[in-house]
């Protein structure tokens, strides 16, 4: 059996692509610091012996005993309450932690995919977004440890594919949802939803024509899959683009969850990107790829999911400092 080390692997994406790869019939290392993580995510795998879990942080130095096919590089916080409340950490998983998970992938002779993110393009002055595209970001700017920390990543990457000729994979990866998100994670999906299933106004940061595009967690499985797979070392949009306005948004969330909530508006916060939505020219030809799960279907599953949680857990995990929406 061939094997997998996915890093983050108790968060949401790591947790889901942990349930791909043991579909495909991999052996899975997953392994994460807890920090943002919970390992309630991945709890059901921990009886298969086709699954190993380390609990370690990829800052540090990092084994893996014995050969290693894949590595996929998940680690990071990636919502802006975490970021913005653990900066230095957010750095040095994006530098640090890249650069050890890549001399593992050397050693080992691995093929990596790093998780990279939209955010690259800060608040972009292209619409929509595509790979060419080098980005609008203030490195100084509060979303900057986050920002950065990805552009770090893509550059070492890209270095060690060039210097040490590695089988490298970059996948931008835009605004993702589904069952498993936190709902204290300050991003738009879990926000609005913990909002309204609390019987809280939805709150809007700016005037809520700020445009986001949303993903479902399969889809975007499918095309990090498909990536990784795939003979392209270059950099690759994986989202929806789908575009959307934070209101006509929050008005879709009150409807869903026929509830009937106001919307309230706050500051938009610095550096807050005001249009995200990606071009998918080059995952649609190189890969293949495009979305298939629409925002209704999407959304659906997802309010399943949080309304599956206990109350306990719905009013636990209430925070009333969302700074932004990613």
């Amino acid at each position: 059996m061939k094997k997998v080390l996915i890093t983050g692997a108790a968060g949401f994406l790591g947790s889901h692509l942990c349930d791909r790869f043991i579909r495909e019939g991999f052996c899975v290392i997953g392994m994460d610091n807890l920090i943002t993580g919970d390992l309630k995510n991945i709890e059901h795998l921990f009886r298969l012996k086709e699954f190993e879990f380390y609990h370690h942080d990829v800052t540090k130095f990092v084994h893996v005993p014995g050969n290693l096919d894949y590595i996929l590089h998940f680690a990071s916080p990636a919502s802006p309450i975490d970021y913005l409340k653990i900066p230095i950490k957010t750095l040095k998983v994006g530098a640090l932690g890249t650069h050890n998970l890549l001399g593992l992938a050397k050693e080992k002779k691995s093929r990596i995919l790093v998780a990279s993110t939209s955010e690259v393009y800060g608040d972009p002055l292209v619409h929509p977004q595509n790979e060419d595209y080098y980005g609008n970001v203030s490195p100084v700017g509060p979303r900057g440890v986050y920002d950065e920390a990805k552009r770090f990543l893509e550059a070492i990457t890209m270095a060690y594919h060039r210097s040490h000729g590695l089988e490298t994979r970059i996948a931008r990866i835009f605004n993702t949802y589904g069952p498993r998100m936190r709902l204290n994670d300050g991003r738009v999906v879990p926000a609005f939803i913990g909002q309204a299933l609390r019987g809280e106004n939805l709150t809007i940061f700016g005037d809520g024509l700020q445009t986001r595009s949303f993903c479902y967690v399969d889809d975007q499985v499918e095309g990090i899959y498909r990536l990784l797979m795939s003979d392209y070392v270059y950099p690759v949009n994986i989202g929806n683009p789908d575009e959307i306005t934070i209101k006509e948004f929050a008005e879709e969330i009150i409807k869903l969850t026929d509830t009937e909530q106001k919307i309230i508006y706050k500051p938009l916060p610095k550096d807050d990107p005001l249009q995200r939505q990606p071009d998918i020219t080059r995952a649609k030809e190189i890969l293949g790829w495009e979305p298939k799960v629409s925002r209704k279907e999407g959304m659906k599953k997802t309010l399943e999911y949080f309304k599956s949680l206990s109350e306990e857990d719905l009013y636990k995990s209430a925070h009333k400092d969302f700074t932004s929406y990613l």
